[in-house]
């Protein structure tokens, strides 16, 4: 940041100034069971919203419009049950209430949400992949708080928005990839108590780590002496993702020559989850180290290695479903007598932290962090470039290909053999590929990792001070640097001994042209081979204004991100410098700016506002056309934009809390790039041998999304022991234009290898991905003896399918030589491209508890059965394109029974989880 950027700043700050009052509430927080000092423990004066942090003894201070009278303190924090103690404030007198308490919550609810969440984000093939973010989990907001805990098995996303909406930080490190803007939950995966220090910003509220997104912040402390001093042993049953879990974590505190350590290992694994054969093998590490130095200085190291694998699971189209259940998977088959998946999703990239903490006086602080990421991410496939497609849900093996061909008893042959087995036939995989042997000809099939090699480093300063009682300024300078390797990667030849030809059998391609028709080998790079170079560099201010009757926030922030890519090597299709070496850089510059307000109408109601505009660089993957084969930059790129704002108003009595919220949000100029298989192109001459079909890269060009709508969370204390809680949100998410579409292909003759097909005819089509409205209702009863139970209805409406653009172009009624077709119907055209709406359901959830002290020991037990009606429901689902045009979707609807009809996701039926653990 600039300095008169700085000096411009303060100048502007320094105008709401005022003068600090004499009235003072002071206190300290502690562990009801060990009396051990809590940090990081949030102080609210309700009437006022105003709030801080308790230090690392467990103490804080409000000095600045201290409200008069009889006021309430709300002190809570992630683990702990939240409390509130009356006071009364006098003027010119100061308040001390040393030694609060507060108890551990036994219930735990935050584990069963990590669970179901970030384990559901660790397969990015499905719907999940854009869950809610996790950011939501440390919450205390009631409805973001049930969007977390009862919408997230439904991949509810809040206003309509995918995760790279918001910032996940750790340590103040942002962890959201550059490749496609989403945090990487399972880098951190089965580091439950480790993870519950959290500071969050919901919505586009300030946060002194950085300028955050639409949907906010959420920082993650792993500093050492910030967690509870104590341990914890836990072991839990599931049959969600899987199907055991062990823990155990230690926190030394603050020991002798200021030290601070804590500590946790865990591992997860299971045969298969809720579908069949998604195995999971993950395990986990965790160390923090802190040494404080003196008392305005503190060094803290974290290191973070969480490995795992899992099983993946597919989704599938209605006919499939209603022959084998919801919980098939057509990506494995047994293998000498063991289920084998071809589908696994390996992570495995640690992290290290430094960070130091400076106390340069009483009202300022500079934290510097230094983050190194580096490691894989891998997702296997099989490769049957030799042989006949080998999963057994392709559409010439079920009978839908046999009615469209009044073969019924075709049909029946294959409907029966799908039912009584439908799985991948390895050993007839194995057989190809030992008769290839004796032929001396290479591998009919193989198995293979798309591979992510990332190295990643994080730089950035933030600080914060402040200017007087009423003003609070922050900023931070930002610095990151990625090396992402990728390439394909033969894990597994399947029997052949002569090994697997680096040529593309479906055109005949040479993928290596600088060593044409090599034979590969087990561990050899296999299909392409090429580096992405990232530098981002950011900076952002921030003011925070409190006043007796108003709060509010402004703030800034400029981003500049440069991208290249570095092919090693050269494509036949894509020759010279069109693959191999370096391609040019391409730079963005994203600019934000935010501000808002609280307006304190009493100390029971309240406005906020808030509004903000962000341009920000499209991803990694957003950016080239496709990577794998060339340098192409998407045509006529440019920064995304970003406007955003919402409404509330806030109701608090010591009974009912309850919050209204109006939202808008818009999406300009964005970019999405698709890979599939197409049938049915009208390219004409431009595709190789006049053919229909071809692998294509589809890009869209310039597209808006609106989101708008209401959402609302209620709670009600009825009685000391019963708490009522309700939530909901109505949205509406949609296309809000007509984007222009363009495929690539290494089969298009174009001199670029691509084809226009000019507008997409989106506009109000809606966007897929959860149900557009959600609403719950439930209770929770905590009964004295420290046993408690609850339950939730929760109601989902408005689940769309993910519609397939390319038939909402020109193609779907232009002729293969480029002609409208002489048998195009409108009216059935209009009922074709109608957007598939799901059904509603209901879902219910139980969850309960008990909690026992043994001498020095706490022994807990938390269960929740979700789904307990086993409700059967879709999550989402996509329409395929291979029926590009009006003539083979007209006709691959015409018996009922399409071959390519949409693939769905469906939730779990009736699961559970269960933990016992051991606090001491």
């Amino acid at each position: 940041m600039k300095k008169s950027l700085i000096i411009l700043l303060f100048g502007v700050f320094s105008s709401f100034t005022m003068m600090a009052q004499s009235t003072i509430v002071k206190g300290s927080v502690k562990d009801a069971a060990s009396s051990e000092p809590i940090p990081d423990v949030t102080i609210t004066i309700e009437s006022t919203q105003q709030t801080t942090l308790t230090n690392g003894f467990g103490e804080f201070v409000f000095s600045s419009n201290v409200p008069l009278g009889e006021q309430v303190l709300q002190i809570s924090k992630l683990g702990y049950v939240t409390k509130r103690y009356p006071i009364v404030v006098n003027e010119g007198q100061t308040v001390n209430i040393t030694d609060m308490t507060l108890d551990i919550d036994v219930s735990d609810v935050q584990d069963m949400f990590t669970i179901t969440l970030s384990d559901d984000e660790l397969n990015d093939d499905t719907s999940g992949a854009d869950n809610i973010s996790g950011l939501l989990s440390s919450s205390l907001d009631i409805f973001q708080r049930t969007a977390a805990f009862e919408f997230s098995s439904s991949f509810f996303k809040v206003r309509g928005l995918d995760s790279e909406n918001g910032s996940v930080l750790v340590n103040g490190i942002e962890m959201n990839k550059l490749f496609n803007g989403r945090p990487q939950w399972s880098n951190w995966g089965g580091l439950n108590d480790m993870m519950r220090n959290q500071v969050l910003t919901s919505g586009l509220t300030p946060s002194e780590y950085n300028f955050g997104g639409v949907l906010g912040t959420s920082n993650i402390i792993t500093r050492a002496s910030s967690y509870r001093k104590g341990g914890r042993l836990s072991f839990s049953s599931s049959n969600r993702s899987y199907t055991n879990r062990a823990m155990a974590s230690y926190a030394s505190g603050l020991v002798e020559g200021g030290w601070s350590y804590a500590f946790m290992i865990g591992r997860r694994w299971g045969e298969e989850g809720y579908q069949d054969a998604t195995l999971y093998d993950s395990n986990s590490f965790f160390a923090s180290i802190e040494k404080k130095i003196n008392d305005k200085h503190s060094l803290n190291f974290t290191s973070i290695y969480t490995p795992n694998r899992r099983g993946k699971s597919s989704p599938n189209t209605q006919e499939v479903y209603d022959l084998k259940g919801i919980r098939y998977n057509e990506y494995w088959g047994h293998l000498d007598g063991e289920q084998r998946n071809s589908r696994i999703k390996e992570v495995e990239e640690p992290i290290f932290m430094l960070n130091h903490y400076w106390d340069i006086s009483s009202k300022t602080r500079l934290n510097t962090n230094v983050g190194y990421q580096f490691g894989k991410l891998s997702n296997s496939r099989l490769d049957y470039g030799g042989g006949a497609n080998p999963s057994p849900a392709y559409y010439q093996k079920l009978p839908s290909y046999y009615i469209d061909r009044d073969d019924l008893a075709g049909a029946y042959l294959a409907e029966q053999e799908f039912i009584n087995d439908g799985q991948i036939d390895w050993n007839r995989i194995l057989d190809a590929n030992v008769t290839n042997n004796i032929n001396d000809i290479s591998a009919a099939y193989a198995l293979y990792e798309d591979r992510s090699d990332d190295t990643q480093l994080t730089l950035n300063s933030i600080l914060t001070t402040e200017i007087n009682d009423n003003i609070i300024v922050n900023g931070a300078i930002n610095y990151k640097n990625l090396k992402s390797e990728n390439f394909g990667n033969i894990i597994d030849l399947l029997g052949s001994k002569v090994g697997l030809s680096n040529v593309d059998t479906f055109d005949g391609f040479q993928y290596d042209n600088k060593n044409p028709n090599r034979i590969l080998g087990e561990g050899d790079k296999y299909r392409y081979n090429f580096n992405l170079y990232a530098d981002v560099i950011s900076a952002y201010a921030q003011g925070q204004f409190k006043y007796n009757k108003v709060d509010f926030y402004l703030s800034a922030n400029v981003t500049n991100t440069t991208y290249q890519r570095e092919g090693l090597w050269e494509h036949s299709r894509f020759l010279g410098d069109k693959s191999y070496g370096k391609g040019d850089e391409i730079s963005f510059t994203g600019v934000g700016a935010k501000a808002g307000l609280t307006y304190k109408i009493s100390g029971k109601h309240l406005i906020d506002a808030n509004a903000g505009y962000i341009s920000r660089a499209p991803n990694l993957r957003n950016t080239f056309s496709n990577s794998r084969e060339n340098h192409t930059i998407v045509k006529n790129i440019s920064e995304e934009i970003v406007t955003s704002g919402d409404l509330s108003y806030i109701f608090r009595s010591p009974i009912v809390t309850a919050k209204l919220t109006g939202f808008y949000s818009k999406i300009e100029d964005a970019n999405e790039v698709g890979f599939y298989y197409a049938d049915g192109l009208s390219g004409g001459n431009a595709i190789e041998d006049n053919d229909t079909s071809a692998f294509v890269q589809e890009v869209l060009q310039g597209v808006d999304k609106k989101h708008f709508g209401a959402e609302i969370g209620i709670e009600a204390q009825v009685t000391p022991t019963i708490k009522l809680k309700g939530a909901a949100s109505v949205g509406q998410y949609t296309y809000d234009n007509n984007p222009d579409l363009y495929l690539t292909s290494s089969s298009f003759n174009t001199p670029d290898g691509s084809i226009s097909f000019g507008q997409a005819n989106l506009k109000d089509y809606k966007l897929a991905g959860g149900p557009q409205r959600a609403a719950s209702v439930g209770f929770e009863y905590r009964d004295p003896d420290y046993w408690w139970f609850g339950a939730t209805a929760n109601f989902f409406s408005n689940t769309y399918v993910d519609i397939n653009t390319l038939t909402r172009t020109k193609n779907f009624y232009l002729d293969s030589d480029g002609l409208p077709m002489n048998d195009y119907d409108e009216e059935l055209a209009t009922e074709l491209l109608k957007q598939e709406k799901f059904s509603d359901y209901m879902v219910v959830n139980l969850v309960g508890g008990k909690s026992w002290k043994v001498g020095d020991y706490f022994i807990g037990l938390f269960a929740s059965v979700g789904n307990v009606l086993d409700e059967v429901y879709r999550t989402g689902g996509f329409e395929q394109g291979r029926n590009a045009n009006f003539r083979s979707l007209r006709d691959d609807h015409a018996n009922g029974k399409p071959k390519f009809g949409s693939k769905y996701w469906y939730g779990r039926g009736a699961n559970y989880f269960v933990n016992l653990n051991v606090r001491f």
